[in-house]
């Protein structure tokens, strides 16, 4: 098992970050894709028509995002930490991520930056 960390810098405050990641219709506008989202702790989530599934653990409102991801069979979840930290021009936000299967984690990376990353990038460059 890996784990992964990325910052991303995005031209908007924390705040605007924030509700793209935690409002169903701002998810599905940067991704393009069906999604199950609720901000509440313990709910289960979907994202890209079911491709990525777990579980919401925390919201810290503006600053931080915790949830489980789940890789098929794997019994451990994977945890991902999304904190979002002011900057002069934007936000840097910072992923961690935790328990990615070795044998997934290339492909796995390469998609986040591809897809995920890119998606929230271009949403906030329109």
């Amino acid at each position: 098992m890996k784990d992964y960390k990325k910052y991303t810098y995005l031209p908007v405050p924390p705040e605007e970050v924030y509700l793209a990641l935690t409002k169903d219709l701002s998810i599905k506008l940067w991704t393009g894709a069906e999604v199950v989202f609720q901000e509440i702790p313990g709910t289960d989530f979907s994202l890209w028509d079911g491709d990525i599934v777990g579980k919401n653990i925390t919201f810290e409102p503006y600053k931080k995002i915790v949830q489980e991801w789940y890789f098929g069979e794997e019994n451990e979840p994977s945890v991902v930490t999304i904190k979002l930290h002011p900057d002069k021009k934007g936000t840097s936000m910072e992923w961690f991520q935790t328990n990615i299967p070795d044998a997934d984690f290339d492909e796995f990376t390469g998609g986040l930056r591809d897809h995920y990353f890119a998606g929230l990038i271009d949403f906030f460059d329109e």
